[in-house]
């Protein structure tokens, strides 16, 4: 075990945060799993347990296997994997299926293993990189905004259009986490004024042609359109859902019915995924609601701090980049769950079950271990990168 942590690297506290919520997840996800049993007649609460620790083992393994790899190697990376992530995402929006319900082609099965893949998730991380490698590029140049178009814009926004007609909540996400790590990178506040406008109208145009052209794109506007007017309601299926996330939550009190007394678990269609928070509020009670959302305040804690200790404005950035979202996801499952916020279908990184949410939250963290194990790394090392070197050094 010595041996063990002797390789580890980074940040020992996130390393222990991240257990914290893994090992707390199993009990939730365990309890919550009857409904799929039970209810929908799918598998066991001990199979869905051990699928659930499966993928958590391998979130581990990509944790520590990221972490391992210089940080240095994710800025030109990005720019590699941007085609991949263009071509997989065309691919998903023609070839993907459904999966638990979704009402989009969002996934795609991963040959040989049977897993669903959210290609939008992977999508939304290599993006975070790439706009961390151009704010650092071009910290201590006067940026043009015309050159920042064809550089920056045009790339997010091939990918963000991609993803919108399929998953318009991950796509404002993940705008929003851009438009917030360009604000902390430095890019000027009346450029942005400008791509806020432009998203604008296109997202306009956007619901206009999917209004006047309806076989093209069925019902996502009206599934929009629906969620935002039925916020409160209990006539849709989200409002059902809110309804019984709210039950949940006002029968859970002080401590909690006790793990496994869920009693809404059994009406909750998504009680494993979108809506555990409810289920863990309803058995742990507002202690354990509490506690939540202070193991998920306290990693945005130190992933500000790993993002100030970084030598290198790429590494902050890139710490930023892909830290926030993992608290914004978080936070907008407890709110959603809460019904403070409309339902967008975002998990509770470590704690929902779900293959890709998993993985790409542990695939961040990695990034941010490797920039909190890589503190002698030098400023012209990280800016004077190109995506060609990483092929050389791979050769080499």
């Amino acid at each position: 075990m010595i041996n063990l942590f002797k390789h580890i690297k980074g940040d020992r506290t996130i390393w222990a945060i991240v257990a914290v919520l893994a090992i707390f997840s199993f009990m939730p996800v365990y309890s919550a799993s009857t409904n799929l049993v039970y209810v929908v007649g799918s598998g066991s609460t001990f199979g869905y347990l051990i699928k659930h620790m499966i993928l958590l083992i391998m979130g581990f393994v990509i944790i520590y296997g990221v972490h391992k790899i210089p940080y240095r190697y994710f800025s030109g990376g990005s720019v590699l994997m941007l085609p991949v992530i263009i071509l997989l995402l065309i691919y998903t929006l023609s070839q993907g299926t459904t999966i638990g319900g979704a009402n989009a082609s969002r996934w795609i099965r991963i040959p040989f293993v049977g897993v669903g893949f959210q290609t939008s998730t992977l999508a939304g991380l290599i993006l975070m990189i790439y706009v961390a490698r151009y704010l650092a590029r071009n910290k201590e140049k006067k940026i043009e905004f015309k050159e920042s178009l064809w550089q920056l814009w045009l790339p997010v926004a091939c990918v963000l259009v991609l993803i919108l007609p399929a998953n318009f909540s991950t796509t404002a996400i993940i705008f929003t986490m851009i438009i917030m790590l360009s604000i902390i990178g430095g890019y000027p506040l009346k450029y942005i004024g400008y791509i806020l406008g432009i998203g604008a109208v296109v997202l306009t145009l956007f619901i206009l042609t999917a209004k006047a052209f309806p076989d093209a794109m069925p019902n996502r506007v009206a599934t929009w359109q629906s969620r935002i007017e039925n916020f409160s309601g209990e006539n849709t299926e989200e409002g059902y859902q809110v309804t019984k996330a709210k039950i949940a939550i006002a029968t859970g009190g002080l401590t909690g019915n006790g793990p496994g007394k869920s009693v809404q678990k059994n009406f909750l269609p998504q009680s494993s995924s979108d809506f555990i928070y409810a289920i863990i509020v309803e058995e742990y009670g507002l202690i354990g609601a509490l506690s939540v959302i202070v193991i998920y305040f306290l990693l945005l804690f130190r992933i500000v701090i790993a993002a100030k200790k970084a030598n290198t404005i790429f590494a902050s950035l890139l710490v930023i980049g892909v830290g926030l979202p993992i608290i914004f996801q978080a936070m907008i499952n407890m709110a959603v769950a809460s019904n403070l916020f409309p339902v967008t279908g975002q998990t509770l990184p470590l704690i929902s079950s779900g293959g890709t949410s998993i993985w790409m939250t542990c695939f961040a963290l990695g990034m941010i271990l490797s920039v909190s194990a890589s503190k002698d790394e030098t400023e012209e090392t990280i800016l004077d990168d190109n995506p060609l070197d990483i092929l050389h050094e791979a050769i080499d």
